[in-house]
């Protein structure tokens, strides 16, 4: 058995892909869109290896676009097979295919507009509304826990990655050569402290893990801890009328931060003030939330039987049209205004950055990780100007970074994760991750379990 690394590995965090060969099949495991930085674009446009022409499955982690966002160019490769991943992940999976296909188009015809000005060729999509829509229908749903058969010789579980809705870590069982292999592949794996969502579910046997290493140099910040500094920064922009921003990604950072507005008002942590869920996204997977509710926690299950938050979220307005959100900038502050992309590289947010940046009133609170050369980032690092749509814009908004509202697991929780399969002492590779963390998780893991990690590079072939 060999195992390809199209993407997530030499320091590189997005475009998480591994091509599975056996003597008798071939599956992917992901197949993520590269985010952020000058090399994204031509890595995503980069020719899929000839053996993703002839694959058997896909085997999904979770929906988040840099784990499913080249999905629709196996459609154009020949592939007709089945993909398999939770029941939540195959809805929010057309989600976030379907809503990225449409921002390509956008885009596309806004480059265009300029580029036939200018004589220069048109701008192509990386792919169709079509080639989404086709790779949508053939996703299948698998239930958690159960062994699920995916290709000859290979059998898959899906256990809990704590991440977002519907994420798991997957178990390969793959029987090949007249052996049985065990491969785990971690996901991406979510914090054990975070709400809403059950913590994840380790495994404990395994020949060969592949870990992820997003924040494997440090911990986050408590979530309590986080949320009374979320709140201060709310207080404060109200006492001073300002407008506050936040990055918001659609999936799982959105319905975070609407419950916690929620429990805020409910339990007279604030005084309801006008707030805005700028993001059709968002809406439409706030609702793929409510039909997934066996997903949640005690915490969760007991806050909703109280009574449904909606009853606390009075002055919270959903805005699906264009106009609607467009209006927002005559809304006077303060008010709270959640939009995507949550590393402001497309969507709403770019609208209300350029309206915003400029003014010291205004706030904006950074949720979640910021890939190198996305805006955000640039934000995060201090920046003073940033160009939004080609205009150069001075930075005098308050800045905030709230690490501890992080999907991903910490440096403890990662460890935590690892420990339960350390004693069968399999080979380790450590993936999503740039440099730094994944360098320091790895010393820390063969300094506590005794394993030696590897740390691969994009196309390297780890065989079994």
């Amino acid at each position: 058995m060999r195992i390809t690394l199209l993407g997530a590995a030499g320091g590189e965090v997005t475009g998480s892909s591994y091509l599975v060969e056996t003597s008798r099949a071939k599956i992917l495991v992901d197949c993520g869109l590269f985010q952020g930085g000058p090399q994204a674009d031509a890595l995503n446009r980069a020719a899929m290896p000839d053996a993703c022409r002839a694959l058997d499955a896909v085997v999904l982690t979770h929906a988040h676009l840099d784990h499913t966002g080249r999905l629709p160019l196996l459609t154009r490769a020949g592939f007709a097979g089945p993909v398999f991943a939770t029941p939540a992940t195959v809805d929010m999976t057309g989600l976030i295919l379907r809503d990225a296909a449409k921002i390509q188009a956008q885009d596309a015809e806004r480059h265009n507009r300029r580029r036939e000005r200018a004589g220069e060729p048109p701008f192509v999509p990386l792919y169709s509304v079509a080639d989404a829509e086709q790779i949508i229908s053939q996703l299948r749903a698998a239930p958690y826990r159960e062994p699920v058969s995916v290709a000859p010789g290979i059998q898959v579980r899906f256990v809990e990655a704590g991440h977002m809705l519907g994420s798991a870590s997957l178990q390969l069982l793959v029987d090949d050569g007249g052996q049985r292999r065990t491969v785990v592949f971690s996901g991406d794996l979510g914090p054990k402290s975070a709400p809403i969502l059950r913590e994840f579910e380790p495994f404990t046997q395994a020949d060969l893990v592949f870990c992820e290493s997003t924040y494997g140099d440090h911990d986050h910040q408590q979530f309590a801890q986080t949320v009374t500094e979320f709140i201060a920064i709310l207080r404060d922009a109200i006492a001073g009328g300002g407008k506050v921003l936040v990055p918001t990604f659609a999936v799982g950072r959105a319905q975070l931060l609407t419950a916690l507005l929620a429990w805020a008002f409910r339990h007279k942590e604030l005084k309801p003030f006008p707030a805005f869920l700028d993001s059709p996204m968002a809406i439409e997977a706030s609702r793929i939330y409510d039909k997934h509710g066996e997903l949640f926690d005690d915490e969760m299950v007991a806050f909703l039987r109280e009574r449904p938050i909606r009853h606390d979220l009075s002055t919270l307005r959903m805005t699906a049209t264009a106009d609607e959100s467009r209006a927002i900038n005559a809304v006077p502050g303060p008010c709270l205004i959640m939009a995507g992309a949550g590393m402001c590289t497309a969507g709403r947010i770019l609208h209300h950055l350029r309206h915003n940046l400029w003014s010291p009133q205004a706030h904006v609170i950074i949720v979640g990780y910021q890939g190198r050369g996305t805006l955000g980032r640039q934000l995060v690092d201090g920046a003073t100007r940033v160009s939004i749509f080609g205009e150069p814009i001075v930075v005098r908004a308050k800045i905030h970074t709230l690490g501890g509202f992080s999907a991903h697991a910490g440096q403890t929780d990662l460890l935590a994760w690892m420990s339960a399969l350390a004693p069968v002492k399999p080979r380790v590779v450590l993936t999503h991750g740039e440099d730094q963390p994944r360098t320091t998780l790895a010393a820390l893991i063969k300094e506590r379990f005794g394993l030696v990690p590897h740390l691969p590079a994009i196309g390297e072939i780890i065989e079994l």
